[in-house]
């Protein structure tokens, strides 16, 4: 669900439709009945809405009665799972199994039920015939790869677990719901993956998963694996793996155009919720948004961020990078963006889910950039590449004061791979800058 050791072999998709496509070739997993297909984006995009349309502003939760850190408050340490979630707040469900009591009980305990009780095959009742599921290298189709990756993490890693750290979610049974879930990955190499036989050694890292559910079924997910975080407490050589990557990449990789169009704009409103919904006073999504431009724009400083960041922010991302405070903040910012000089990514989903004096917002962004500049990646190659992410932000007293950030940086890697061995093909560059 959250872990997929092998790397995917994604479809190419040629319109930007969510659920009704036209299957080709590439596709992993073909859908066993094809319903009628538009003719013309506009009418797949109409029929796309009608599904899972973009959210709004009452879709956001306010009381905070459904949230992680209430459903966890009788387990009194590590969050796994509670013994009384049949008391917890019932939710409207409809669709989904009876047993479940609100989005945040389904997503915990599907978790648990695939990954702690091994039931992998009930993969196949929460993720449809026509799921979508985006990660670092692409789209896969339906839930047979799911099932297969699955089964290979959990021979890699015989005591995986998955540890929920936060549910954001919104929306309803009507619409969908919308959840982003952060987990703790960690467990024991204690069996042969893709990456190399079994190395004993322990991983502990962070994913981001964000779906729309409804009717019991995940139908569409963004997630981020972390994954050289992973290769390296494996103490595997990412180069070497980016290599063998390189030399033979995963079906579909690099993603067509749109492909990438279809990734970012899925479930992605016409107008910011902040201006087609606009309010007087505190807004998340205004929030958020202002703190994208301050800290991707020109004239970054801890003092331009103090409208946005508490100064004593604390950071997690990409690769298990953690940081505290606000010029730390900035200097790593002004590594990543020095690499994509002008680079302006575009937010493509905002939502939240507030809980007293705490608001925890999910953000889902993605950019297209050129790698023009000195910085995290090296010398530049020029070369034109692609980068999203999942952020989520809690938020205290109008400012945020914790972040996660994680964005496809071993796609990024395997993009700028294949730049510079492009150019070191025809003469321009060695292969090892």
């Amino acid at each position: 669900f959250f872990f997929r050791l092998l790397p995917h072999k994604p479809p190419i998709m040629t319109d930007q439709a969510i659920l009704l496509h036209q299957p080709t070739d590439n596709v992993v997993g073909e859908s066993p009945a094809q319903g009628p297909v538009a003719d013309d984006h506009g009418a797949q995009s109409l029929a796309v809405r009608q599904y899972a349309p973009p959210l709004r502003r009452h879709h956001m939760p306010t009381d905070g009665v459904v949230s992680l850190k209430k459903y966890m408050a009788s387990t009194g340490g590590e969050w796994r799972l509670p013994d009384d979630w049949m008391d917890g707040p019932q939710q409207s469900m409809r669709g989904f199994e009876d047993t479940y009591r609100n989005i945040v009980d389904y997503i915990v305990r599907i978790t648990f039920r695939i990954w702690d009780d091994r039931d992998v095959e009930y993969i196949r009742d929460t993720y449809g015939a026509e799921s979508h599921t985006f990660d670092d290298f692409g789209l896969q189709f339906g839930s047979d790869k799911v099932v297969q990756d699955t089964y290979a993490a959990m021979t890699a890693f015989s005591d995986i677990e998955c540890v929920a750290q936060e549910v954001i979610w919104a929306g309803d049974d009507e619409v969908g719901f919308h959840t982003s879930h952060r987990v703790l990955i960690r467990g024991t190499n204690d069996g042969p993956s893709k990456y190399g036989p079994a190395t004993g050694r322990r991983v502990e890292f962070v994913v981001i998963a964000n779906c729309v559910a409804k009717d019991n079924v995940i139908f569409l997910e963004h997630v981020l694996y972390n994954a050289p975080a992973m290769l390296e407490q494996l103490g595997f050589d990412i180069g070497d793996h980016l290599q063998k990557m390189q030399d033979e990449p995963p079906k579909g990789w690099p993603l067509p155009e749109a492909l990438w169009d279809q990734m970012r704009n899925a479930v992605k409103p016409p107008l910011p919720i902040s201006e087609a919904e606009p309010v007087a006073g505190f807004d998340p999504d205004r929030l958020v948004r202002g703190a994208f431009a301050a800290i991707w724009g020109p004239g970054r400083t801890p003092a331009a961020l103090r409208a946005y960041y508490a100064d004593d922010v604390s950071v997690e991302s990409a690769s298990n990078r953690k940081w505290t405070g606000l010029a730390t903040h900035c200097e790593f910012l002004d590594a990543l963006t020095g690499a994509f000089p002008g680079v302006c990514p575009q937010v493509d989903e905002v939502y939240w889910t507030a809980e007293g004096a705490e608001t925890h917002v999910a953000v889902r962004w993605s950019a297209a950039a050129t790698h023009a500049g000195p910085g995290l990646y090296g010398a530049p190659t020029n070369s034109a590449v692609r980068l999203w992410g999942l952020n989520q932000y809690d938020v205290v007293e109008e400012r945020i004061a914790r972040e996660w950030m994680l964005f496809n940086e071993f796609d990024l890697l395997l993009q700028l791979k294949s730049a510079r061995s492009c150019f070191a093909d025809a003469g321009y560059i060695d292969v090892a800058d």
